[in-house]
């Protein structure tokens, strides 16, 4: 009988132990190597090309060369792999429609790594119309207005999508600018953003968790040392579902995640950001990996799908 219980002990080890590589495999086709780290490190090497080792035969490395902004330059030190998500949609409710609000800058850097957009401007189209939208959609963008515009069949829809295990990112800005953001986000987990506050700096890595700056190594702030926090900008409220991600310069929450039961969203108060200032420290990237965070390929590869 112990010989059994041992057999089938060795078995259990070996088929998890095939099931981790082939998950770390199956990742690698998403994921850069750099992942979750806000600083990478390469090897250090000698004029002949040869990776130099301390003398301890231990291998040294340095930092890789950094943008004006103090960030890891190159789209290797993102997130995601470029095109790793070829095909994949994000549909975007953009509520607030201002003309210079026109979303090229997100759609070119997305694009980058093969998500499509699909995009409502001013107003949301029927539930109906939204469930069909999404069911071809692997996330989705809610940029809000200063009144609401989504009813309660939205909501229904919004959250059957939520509960699927489906991204959304949900977008608000400085009082009164994220009306459907807190009529979805309360919905959804209790969430909600107050207030106007002036932002429009770049913001580092926390000295602590209360410190403005961002969240060190969370897969979305991946090669970010400094991330532009927007203009006017809303608080979040904290609350025990929300990990906050980004504190601004004022010492407000600007940005939270939800990540529980399978399920992925971001909550924030600056979509400023995604047309103001667009060049400025790490927003490209950050957009970047916002998405490929919300499409939860982890999830999606523990299912073996």
């Amino acid at each position: 009988m112990n010989k059994l219980r041992i057999t089938l002990l060795m078995v259990a080890i070996c088929s998890i132990c095939q099931w981790s590589t082939a998950q770390n495999a199956e990742m690698s086709r998403y994921y850069n190597k750099s992942a979750g780290s806000n600083a990478p490190l390469v090897e250090d090497r000698d004029e002949k090309g040869d990776v130099k080792t301390d003398n301890n035969g231990k291998v040294v490395y340095k930092e890789v060369k950094k943008d004006s902004y103090g960030n890891a330059q190159g789209n290797q030190y993102d997130l995601a792999v470029d095109g790793a998500f070829e095909g994949q949609t994000i549909l975007v409710l953009q509520l607030y429609a201002e003309t210079s609000f026109d979303f090229k800058s997100p759609e070119k850097a997305l694009k980058e790594k093969g998500f499509g957009v699909y995009r409502y401007i001013g107003n949301p189209p029927t539930a109906g119309q939204l469930k069909k939208d999404l069911e071809k959609s692997c996330q989705l963008w809610i940029i809000s207005d200063s009144y609401s515009k989504l009813d309660d069949d939205h909501l229904k829809v919004i959250k059957e999508f939520f509960d699927s295990g489906h991204g959304l990112y949900i977008w608000g800005d400085n009082d009164p600018y994220y009306a459907d953001a807190n009529k979805v986000a309360t919905y959804l987990f209790g969430g909600e953003m107050t207030g106007n506050l002036m932002g429009d700096n770049p913001v580092g890595i926390q000295v602590d968790k209360k410190s403005p700056g961002i969240r060190e190594g969370h897969l979305i702030t991946t090669g970010l040392e400094n991330v532009y926090e927007g203009i006017t900008i809303a608080t979040i409220t904290e609350n025990q579902d929300l990990q906050p991600l980004i504190f601004g310069s004022a010492g407000n929450l600007v940005t939270a995640v939800y990540e529980q039961n399978g399920k992925r969203c971001i909550l924030d108060g600056g979509f400023t950001r995604l047309y103001y200032k667009w060049e400025t420290a790490g927003t490209d990237r950050y957009i970047k990996n916002a998405a490929a965070w919300l499409v939860n390929i982890e999830s999606l590869t523990m299912k073996g799908k």
